[in-house]
């Protein structure tokens, strides 16, 4: 199977100063944010506009912090311009493409702020793309964009599987994005405080009714049948995994959790080297925990911009990050 694990989730939010006060909080490295701009102009300073984002970088995969930027292109301090430098032929569709992000980012945010945005990864990017076709999910092809990486340029190869609008399927931006490059991956900073070597788990929680027809459209896009975990329907990815729960079953998974909508991506699980050290860290940063049946503590959805943050005690074995899962807490409340 090509698609090997989890590429990355986006958590869409409206304030990017205080989605980067609250990751820090909870532990994450997280860079300052690039702003893409141009002049308005001829002769003026470039301006920020479209979408701007940084991520919190693990080896295999990372998590995406996006937002809409203002109409006055106002980009917080110490935040990463970018010019853009494209030839004449190419800058149109670059436009183009950040302009329907940040559309795409809009209407994100009229839904709710939280998670919106899952991503794949491929070994072989073409061979997801026709397999895809031949089971009749519509996508928009496979997309190349470069972007400056450290002292390089990153080659992105990635497509997005189309749902009820292009490039939107009914939980939010889903695709599948070519492997990251191991070598660019390594410039970037994935020492985090919290102890967190990356994603383990994503959640989508559906109307009970329409369990079934997800569940089927994920067998198509992943080309692999889910195991039965309780309430859950578990897709493995490697050392990661796709949960699909049902509504009437996402207090079991995450206790005291209720969906922002349905179907919604609900949380995402990120696995740590030492689970106590980071419960100390989170609580010290001012959070509240709690705990799940299988042993993870989350930062509910309500104290973090819509979005549940989990964390696993990872594995001893550095390649199998699944982490084991620990003795539940009798209360879903950490002391």
């Amino acid at each position: 199977m090509e698609i090997t694990r989890l590429h990355h989730v986006g958590h869409v939010v409206r304030d990017l100063p205080a989605a980067l006060d609250l990751y820090r909080r909870l532990g994450f490295a997280v860079p300052a944010p690039a702003y893409p701009a141009m002049p308005p102009r001829e002769g003026a300073e470039p301006e920020p506009f479209g979408a701007a984002n940084t991520h919190a970088d693990f080896a295999y995969d990372f998590l995406e912090l996006a937002t809409v930027v203002p109409a006055d292109g106002r980009a917080p301090a110490g935040a990463r311009i970018v010019p853009l430098q494209a030839p004449p032929d190419v800058l149109p569709t670059l436009l183009e493409r950040i302009h329907a992000t940040a559309a795409k980012l809009t209407e994100c945010l009229n839904r709710f702020e939280g998670l919106h945005i899952l991503m794949f990864s491929s070994a072989d990017i073409d061979a997801t793309a026709a397999r895809l076709t031949t089971a009749e999910v519509r996508h928009g092809g496979v997309n190349t964009v470069r972007r400056p990486a450290g002292a390089g340029i990153e080659t992105v190869r990635y497509l997005e599987i189309e749902g009820e609008g292009p490039g939107v399927a009914a939980e939010g931006r889903v695709g599948v994005v070519a492997d990251l490059d191991p070598a660019i991956q390594a410039t970037r900073r994935i020492d985090h405080p919290n102890g967190a070597v990356g994603l383990v788990d994503a959640t989508i929680c559906t109307p009970d009714t329409e369990l079934d027809a997800v569940r089927a459209r994920y067998e198509r896009y992943l080309s692999r049948t889910p195991r039965t975990a309780g309430p859950a329907l578990v897709f493995q990815l490697g050392d990661a995994s796709l949960t699909l729960v049902p509504a009437s079953g996402l207090d079991t998974l995450f206790p005291g959790e209720r969906p922002p909508a349905s179907p919604a991506l609900v949380a995402c699980t990120v696995a740590v080297h030492d689970l106590d050290a980071t419960k100390n860290l989170v609580q010290d940063g001012g959070f509240a925990l709690h705990r799940t049946p299988r042993g993870d503590v989350f930062v509910p959805a309500s104290a973090a911009l819509g979005a549940a943050i989990a964390f696993r005690q990872a594995s001893r074995h550095p390649h199998d990050l699944a982490g084991r899962a620990r003795v539940p807490h009798t209360s879903s409340e950490v002391d």
